[in-house]
């Protein structure tokens, strides 16, 4: 059993930055970012393999978005820069076995959420 826990989330103008922050009760688990806005689906965000090596993003946010992790406090982070309305949304950090998981179902731990909101 994994414990995550995000936080970093809150309230940003457009064009600002925020760095989300997911710490790990365990280790050796590829790591992933969804998001989901109010009246959409959950949609993925990004991932990072399990030694931060290799990092795969989706195309609403790459360019932006840096995903980063620290092996040693079992933490990965989620740089979100050039915020933009549509990227308001719960954010969830989540843990799996797969390396490049792009569908939630294929990660087995998640996070409680952070909001993220991005005022015009």
């Amino acid at each position: 059993q994994v414990t995550l826990v995000e936080s970093g989330g809150g309230l940003v103008q457009a064009g600002g930055s925020l760095r989300l922050s997911c710490a790990a009760s365990g280790s050796g688990y590829a790591m992933g970012w969804f998001r989901q806005a109010p009246g959409k689906n959950r949609e993925f965000v990004a991932t990072v393999s399990w030694k931060g090596i290799y990092t795969y993003y989706a195309d609403s946010v790459k360019g932006r978005f840096t995903f980063s992790r620290d092996q040693a406090k079992n933490t990965v982070y989620l740089q979100m820069n050039s915020l933009k309305p549509e990227d308001t949304a719960i954010y969830y950090c989540a843990a799996g076995m797969t390396w490049g998981a792009r569908i939630g179902s294929e990660y087995v731990y998640w996070g409680q959420g952070t909001q993220v909101t991005v005022s015009s």
